[in-house]
């Protein structure tokens, strides 16, 4: 009787726990900052649509990262992308936290952002490649970082809010140094691969139908991700920075819940588009009733916990119709759609920062449901393609997503939510 066991994903070499960590640290990032903003707001004298820039020059230099990513990466290598990262991180969480005006917190944001796009392109590969336990020891763990990250960071947020508006940047920097130091010192380092990526090929991908398509869907949706997740915790009746953080604390709970396992369990018994219907209209129903209870602040905290499960299912799903459509390699995929979606995500919370001084706070919210109805009837009109897409992934012998899946996380830039799809391509192979 063959008495082997598969090996645990969480009995790895050091240097992979150390990127791990990292990981955790990097994906605390943008809900950390939730806590704060009526916080920063208030003490820096700044107006909500100021305070809404550290969405806006983090996301967009993130979006414009993404093109180049690739093409840094296959120069000087995933391990000297990674910890440029790094650096960058640390650097610049820490002069954020020493900043004497909401301008400067700003334009270190931005820098923040570049260093996490970098470092976030490249962990995943990294992971994978330095792994013992193989390709799935290698997903679960990072899947873990994943959501104990996207959970922890209001968190961390709102408790080292309470001390100082710049104790949340001064933590995360704090924590990448530990985690720098310990990558530099443990991680081999990683040649670069032999094809070098051209800066054009994210944007030359867009000529494609598919992959036009459902990147403008995924700029739809973080229109209103990002509309709620950034103008929200001003309509919270004041609540300070720790009761913030566990507000947002539930929110990231149920985001990583139902991306890593509620979103693979839907998509397999309704298929990817009608999964996306629901959950696309599930935001648009939550931000329509924020917009219509703007002055109510339970309805406003109730919404956002509960949008939760819609985001955790849309960030895995809007991933997985761009991958499953797209007709070019899967690493140029995940550099143009995320370059796509985070400029709707990065544009967002200053609109609406805007759009509630101007005309009220009930009107961005409004604007975002019409947004991401838009985005339902968009994705409409790539059905097909998508229900090809899931009758392949299920058909008899090993599935073609798998190998394609196993391939993308290994390499540069990647997505979160690429281990995600892998982690579901991998099970169904085992029961077939």
């Amino acid at each position: 009787m063959d008495q082997t066991t598969a090996p645990s994903p969480f009995r790895q070499p050091k240097a992979v726990w150390a990127v791990a960590f990292a990981c955790v640290i990097s994906f605390m990032g943008i809900g950390l900052v939730d806590p704060i903003l009526p916080a920063l707001s208030g003490q820096l004298r700044a107006s909500h649509a100021e305070v809404e820039l550290l969405f806006t020059s983090y996301l967009v230099v993130t979006a414009v990262a993404m093109l180049v990513s690739g093409w840094v990466s296959s120069r000087i290598g995933a391990k000297r992308t990674l910890v440029t990262g790094l650096v960058l991180i640390v650097v610049f969480a820490a002069l954020a936290g020493a900043s004497g005006g909401i301008w400067g917190i700003v334009g270190f944001r931005a820098g923040w952002g570049l260093g996490n796009a970098l470092f976030i392109a490249t962990s995943l590969a990294v992971i994978v490649g330095s792994a013992s336990g193989g390709f799935a020891g290698a997903i679960v763990l990072y899947e873990s970082a994943l959501g104990l990250g996207i959970a922890a960071g209001p968190l961390l947020g709102g408790l080292l809010g309470g001390i100082s508006w710049r104790g949340p940047f001064f933590g995360v920097s704090a924590l990448m140094l530990i985690a720098l130091v310990a990558t530099v010192v443990l991680l081999d380092p990683t040649p670069p691969p032999g094809h070098r990526a051209r800066l054009s090929e994210p944007i030359t991908a867009l000529r494609h139908r598919a992959l036009a398509t459902t990147s403008v869907v995924g700029l739809l949706y973080n229109w209103a991700f990002f509309t709620m997740l950034g103008y929200a915790p001003f309509l919270m009746g004041g609540l300070e920075p720790i009761a913030l953080g566990a507000v947002f604390f539930g929110w990231g709970l149920l985001v990583a819940v139902f991306a890593v396992f509620g979103a693979p369990w839907l998509k397999d018994r309704f298929g990817t588009a009608r999964t996306l219907y629901g959950a696309l209209t599930g935001i648009a129903v939550l931000c329509a009733a924020i917009g219509l209870f703007d002055t109510t602040p339970v309805v406003v905290i109730v919404a956002v916990i509960l949008s939760g499960i819609v985001v955790g299912l849309n960030n895995t799903l809007v991933t997985t119709a761009v991958m499953s459509v797209s007709p070019v390699p899967r690493a140029t995929a995940s550099a143009t759609y995320g370059f796509v979606r985070f400029i709707g995500g990065g544009l967002a919370p200053f609109a609406a920062g805007l759009m509630a001084a101007w005309v009220g706070a009930s009107v961005p919210f409004l604007i975002a449901a019409v947004v991401v109805l838009a985005g339902v009837v968009l994705l409409t009109t790539i059905r097909g393609p998508l229900a090809e897409a899931d009758a392949a992934a299920v058909a008899p012998g090993p599935s073609r997503e798998r190998r394609n899946a196993e391939e993308a996380v290994g390499e540069v830039p990647t997505l979160p939510s690429e281990a995600v799809l892998a982690e579901d391509a991998l099970q169904h192979d085992r029961r077939r």
